[in-house]
C-alpha cells in the first residue's frame, strides 16, 4: 500500500490522516497508530485529552517540544492542545497547526467542496481598521448582493435598526468582535450589511448565508493567458488546494497553456492557505514534462517514525508543460501546500523562479489527522516536515528566506484578480520579462494566519495599506484552509 499524500485526509476511527507542508495526507501504511478508544468509554473532556496525549506522544514531530500539562487546569480540548505544544509554538515550529476539529465537517469540506456563508474573503486594514472584500465566490449570495473585490463593509447588524459600524466593533473588541457580528457559518444566518462598492455606491442589504461551492479555479480569472508585449504568460489563480476537484480544473487550465505554447507562468497563491497535498502533487506533475520519475518532494517524520518517510516523484500528465520561468505570488496567507509547491520548484528552476508580493506564512510542516470516530473528533497534529529534491525546507520565517529571487509588491484590491494592471501581477510580469523589481526585505514571521504583524508579510506592501485576513480565534475547517472566508 502506498502512502497517499493529501492535505486533509479521510480516516476511520482507528486510522491516521496526514497534512503535508501545511496540509493533510492519508495514513502511513505501516507503524502503530494510537489506540483511539478512551478507557472511560465516553467523550468526556478527560477522555479526549487522553486520546490527544496518545497521539502527541507517539507521532508529534517535535517530541522534545511537548509540555507536560495538568489536564484539570484547562476547560476545553483546544486550550489543552495549545498548552501541550506551547514550547514548539515559542520556537515558531507550530503556530496553531495542531488543533482539534470535527471529522464530519472536515470530510464534508473535502468531499462536497462547499461551505456555508456569504461566499466572501475578508481582510482588514490593520492601521485604519477598515474591512474589505478581497475575493468573492461567483455562485454565492454575497456576490449576488454586490460584494466583490475592493468592496468596503462599513456596518453590520441583524437588522437595519441595529447596525453597528465596523470601526466601533474594532474599537470595542478588535477583529474577534467583527467576526462575531458576522455570525456563525451556518445556512440561514442573515445579516444586514452596509457597504461601499469600488465605484463609490453605498448599499445596504440583507444577505443570508447559504451553502456555496468553493470553486478552486474561478471561472472569471482562475486560468488566463496574459499578453506581455506579445509573449504569452500562463496565469493560474488557485484559491485552495482543499477541494479534490482542483486537480481536474488545473488539468484543464494546463491543457490550454500547452495548446498555446506557454512556457512562463504566474502561480497566484496570494490567499491560498493550503489544502490537499495530492492537489499540490498534481500541480507539480503538470509542470513536470520531461521530469517523470524525478523527485518532486519528500515527507520526513520524527526519528522513531522514519519508516513512514515518503518521497513523491513526478508522474506523467497528458497536459504537462516544461516551464522555463515561474513567478509565485504570495502574501502572509499563503501557506502549506502553496509553499510546498514553490519550495519544490527551486531545484528545477533555480534563478528562473521568484517569490512575488509579500513573504509567505512559513509552514514547512504537515499534520496527520487522528480520529476518535465515536466522538466526531479529529486531532490534527504536526507529524512531518516537507523538503524538496535537494532536501531543502525549514522555511519557518516564510519562503522569502529560501527562494532564489523575490519581488516586493502590494495586493492592490482596486483591480480584479488576474488583471495585468494589479500590483503583484505587474511585478510578476516584470520578473518574467527580465525587468527590475525590489526584493522582499522582511525576515519576520508572516502574520496573516496568527503571527506578529510585520510589513512585507501582510496583504499590503509597496505603499499599499497593510491588511490581514479576518480570522476568528477558533477558525472552522474551511477557514483553516481559506483564511478570511465568511
Amino acid at each position: 500500500m502506498k502512502l497517499a499524500r493529501t492535505a486533509i485526509s479521510l480516516v476511520l476511527a482507528a486510522q491516521l490522516v496526514a497534512c503535508g507542508g501545511g496540509d493533510s495526507s492519508t495514513p502511513p501504511p505501516t507503524g502503530g497508530t494510537p489506540t483511539p478508544t478512551p478507557t472511560s468509554g465516553t467523550c468526556s473532556l478527560s477522555a479526549q485529552q487522553e486520546f490527544a496525549d496518545r497521539v502527541l506522544n507517539e507521532w508529534y514531530l517535535f517530541p522534545d517540544l511537548l509540555a507536560t500539562v495538568n489536564p484539570s487546569s484547562v476547560s476545553n480540548l483546544d486550550d489543552y492542545l495549545d498548552a501541550r505544544v506551547a514550547p514548539a509554538r515559542a520556537q515558531n515550529r507550530d503556530r496553531f497547526f495542531t488543533f482539534a476539529t470535527s471529522i464530519a465537517e472536515e470530510n464534508a469540506l473535502i468531499n462536497s467542496g462547499s461551505s456555508a456563508g456569504f461566499g466572501i474573503r475578508l481582510a482588514y486594514d490593520t492601521t485604519n481598521r477598515r474591512l474589505f472584500v478581497v475575493e468573492a465566490y461567483e455562485n454565492a449570495n454575497g456576490f449576488a448582493a454586490g460584494l466583490d473585490r475592493g468592496t468596503e463593509i462599513t456596518a453590520i447588524g441583524t437588522s437595519s435598526a441595529n447596525l453597528q459600524s465596523v470601526s466601533s466593533l474594532f474599537t470595542s473588541g478588535g477583529a474577534q468582535a467583527v467576526a462575531n457580528a458576522l455570525g456563525p457559518s451556518d445556512p440561514g444566518v442573515t445579516r444586514v450589511l452596509r457597504f461601499t462598492q469600488p465605484g463609490g455606491a453605498v448599499i445596504e442589504r440583507s444577505i443570508t448565508k447559504t451553502e456555496f461551492a468553493l470553486d478552486p479555479v474561478s471561472d472569471r480569472y482562475g486560468a488566463l493567458i496574459l499578453n506581455d508585449g506579445g509573449k504569452r504568460v500562463g496565469y493560474i489563480n488557485l484559491r485552495t488546494f482543499i477541494i479534490s476537484d482542483a486537480a481536474n480544473q488545473l488539468r484543464t487550465a494546463f491543457g490550454q497553456f500547452a495548446s498555446q505554447g506557454v512556457t512562463e507562468l504566474i502561480l497566484d497563491f496570494r490567499y491560498n492557505g493550503g489544502g490537499l497535498v495530492s492537489v499540490a502533487d498534481t500541480l507539480g506533475d503538470l509542470m513536470g514534462k520531461g521530469r517523470v520519475g524525478q523527485v518532486w518532494s519528500k515527507e520526513v517524520l520524527r526519528a522513531s517514525k522514519s519508516a513512514e518517510n515518503s518521497t513523491q516523484l513526478f508522474r506523467s500528465e497528458p497536459n504537462a508543460i516544461t516551464p522555463t520561468k515561474i513567478a509565485v505570488i504570495t502574501t502572509g496567507s499563503s501557506a502549506s501546500a502553496s509553499e510546498l509547491v514553490a519550495n519544490s520548484l527551486i531545484p528545477y528552476l533555480g534563478n528562473n523562479l521568484a517569490l512575488v508580493g509579500a513573504n509567505s506564512f512559513g509552514k514547512p510542516v504537515g499534520q496527520f489527522g487522528f480520529d476518535l470516530a465515536a466522538c466526531d473528533l479529529r486531532i490534527r497534529a504536526v507529524a512531518f516536515r516537507t523538503v524538496n529534491a535537494n532536501d531543502q525546507g525549514d522555511y519557518y520565517s516564510g519562503l522569502a528566506s529560501v527562494m532564489p529571487n523575490t519581488c516586493r509588491a502590494g495586493d492592490d484590491i482596486s483591480f480584479p484578480l488576474g488583471d495585468p494592471r494589479e500590483a503583484s501581477i505587474v511585478a510578476a510580469l516584470n520578473f518574467l520579462g527580465g525587468r527590475t523589481c525590489s526584493p522582499i526585505t522582511s525576515g519576520g514571521i508572516a502574520s496573516a494566519l496568527g503571527g506578529p504583524t510585520q510589513s512585507d508579510t501582510t496583504f499590503g506592501g509597496a505603499d499599499l495599506p497593510e491588511r490581514e485576513p479576518l480570522q476568528p480565534r477558533r477558525p472552522g475547517p474551511a477557514q483553516h484552509e481559506l483564511p478570511g472566508l465568511y
